[in-house]
């Protein structure tokens, strides 16, 4: 008979999941640069920082069957917006429309303020 060998887990406890310093925020309007959706714009949805992803209305729109959890309930294919990698994707300028690397400012008074390199114009935060 072979011994018991206990497998290490691969998680280590205690660490946190690494979360991505991502160079949009929810509510930017964005235009993908990369994949099948190259061209599209979009506004940004949902973020997933710890994925490194973002979720753009109307791009990689993917269909789903769903069955109802009750007797009652909707069941049906539905489509979605499913996520994608935040580097396919580059901020609007605000001054030209065009797509734009983005700097950070600190002001003052602390906050950071980003700027679109292309026209040097702050890019609001939209909440």
């Amino acid at each position: 008979m072979k011994p018991l060998v206990y497998k290490k887990s691969r998680k280590v406890r205690g660490m946190e999941p690494v979360r991505h310093k991502l160079h949009v925020a929810k509510g930017d309007t964005v235009r993908v640069i990369r994949g099948e959706a190259r061209g599209k714009e979009g506004k940004i949805l949902h973020v997933y920082p710890k994925q490194f992803r973002i979720v753009v209305e109307g791009v990689n729109v993917v269909k789903k069957h769903k069955r109802a959890t009750t007797p009652q309930g909707e069941s049906g294919i539905i489509e979605f917006p499913a996520p994608i990698a935040a580097s396919n994707v580059m901020l609007l300028d605000p001054k030209s429309g065009q797509p734009t690397r983005v700097r950070r400012r600190l002001d003052k008074d602390g906050t950071a303020e980003r700027i679109a390199i292309r026209s040097g114009q702050p890019i609001p935060r939209v909440r």
